[in-house]
């Protein structure tokens, strides 16, 4: 499929902005779930409440890697289509699991899944948009992850009041139905055969694209960063006595993500990246500042804007870099390589920071992690000189 317009919101677009959706709304929803289903439900210890997550992102990392060849091997709408079903299949299967060792199997099993479409979904919507408009689309895509970022850990803790797990299991995966339907309406564009085909063996160029190795290791500095909103926000709210305000940081949050994204967006197309990235990293930086001295709702409150208002223009920014790193049969491969090094963002940032919190407090771990934005911002200044070359040209690629 090629751009022959210049408009963003194509039914196509759409349905894939909903897939994305839901992929990430039951994701984050069982990541919100699943830690106190095993201690309410199946009587396990915290550790083990830990483990649903660890083993997930331990398999989608690993898979990760060999995301951009299974799709070039098989195409991006069956990969699409295939990754959603199995992911859908696993949503499922958790209404009649009961046993932890058999749910850390289907955690493990879900992760490959995750993987695999998260990946496939990112490329096919940015072949789907005008190459001069890459970052406003690519921005409007991710608010879909935004969005469930706030759903779905809203809707799983307000509805396991009022319905049993085993009800709620089978809402996200109704969830995933409709997913599942929603692929075959994708139109995607697939690399030509004679590319498909010319690598037979695998090689470290299947598993990665080191031209978006640069903006993928800045992407693992501020998920790093990030990781301690993540992991620890509703901890370090309770240790100040602002637990009953945390659901509203992630609303302001998301509320400052989302009506700063089309402004941001479309800075990036029209000034370049550096104009949203730098801007977008002191604001972050200045956010967990604020938040390590939280003392009252209005502070949390405020350092959630700041938060939303710099992190969130951040991914969308980067994927777009990593993107524009490569010609466009390697989309994939680039997209691969940036999730690669921000779920390891994720995962090193949950345990170092879960270290640093445990012997000096949660102050000392948002003020380091406010470091580690600011020296992001060094490290990419070095990192924006050379994609701002390749970049140029690729851009003209991804026109045509």
């Amino acid at each position: 499929m090629k751009e022959t317009s210049n408009s963003i919101w194509t039914k196509p677009f759409l349905m894939a902005v909903s897939n994305n959706f839901f992929v990430f709304l039951v994701f984050y929803s069982l990541l919100t779930i699943l830690p106190v289903y095993v201690i309410n439900a199946l009587q396990g210890s915290e550790a083990q409440a830990g483990l649903v997550t660890t083993v997930f992102l331990i398999s989608a990392i690993i898979v990760r890697p060999f995301s951009g060849k299974i799709i070039d091997m098989i195409g991006k709408k069956k990969t699409l289509v295939i990754s959603v079903f199995f992911f859908g299949v696993s949503s499922f299967f958790y209404f009649m699991i009961s046993d932890f060792q058999l749910l850390l199997g289907l955690r493990f099993f879900h992760g490959i899944w995750f993987s695999i479409a998260s990946t496939v979904l990112v490329s096919i919507a940015a072949d789907m948009i005008p190459g001069h408009r890459k970052g406003e689309g690519l921005g409007y895509f991710a608010m879909s992850m935004n969005l469930a970022v706030v759903a779905g850990p809203f809707l799983s803790l307000a509805l396991i009041q009022f319905i049993p797990y085993s009800a709620l299991f089978l809402l996200f995966a109704g969830m995933m139905v409709i997913s599942f339907i929603l692929t075959f309406g994708i139109q995607t564009a697939e690399v030509p055969a004679a590319v498909t085909k010319a690598v037979k063996r695998l090689t470290m160029k299947d598993l990665f694209e080191v031209r978006a190795m640069p903006i993928a290791f800045v992407g693992f500095l501020t998920a790093f960063a990030y990781s301690g909103i993540m992991s620890f926000i509703s901890v370090y709210a309770k240790s100040v006595g602002l637990f009953e305000s945390v659901s509203f940081f992630f609303v302001v949050f998301a509320a400052a993500m989302l009506l700063s994204r089309p402004y941001t967006g479309r800075l990036f197309d029209q000034k370049g990246p550096d104009s949203v990235i730098y801007p977008s990293l002191f604001i972050f930086a200045a956010g967990l500042i604020l938040l390590s001295i939280t003392h009252s709702t209005v502070i949390l409150l405020f350092a959630g804007a700041l938060i939303g208002l710099g992190y969130g223009a951040l991914l969308p920014s980067y994927q777009t870099m990593s993107i524009q790193s490569a010609p466009r049969e390697r989309t994939s491969h680039s997209t691969a390589t940036f999730f690669i090094f921000y779920d390891l963002g994720i995962a090193v940032g949950s345990v170092l920071l879960g270290l640093i919190s445990a012997g000096l407090g949660f102050t000392s771990l948002y003020l380091i992690s406010s470091g580690v934005v600011l020296l992001t911002i060094f490290i990419y200044k070095l990192v924006s000189k050379q994609s701002s070359r390749t970049q140029s040209q690729n851009v003209e690629v991804l026109e045509q």
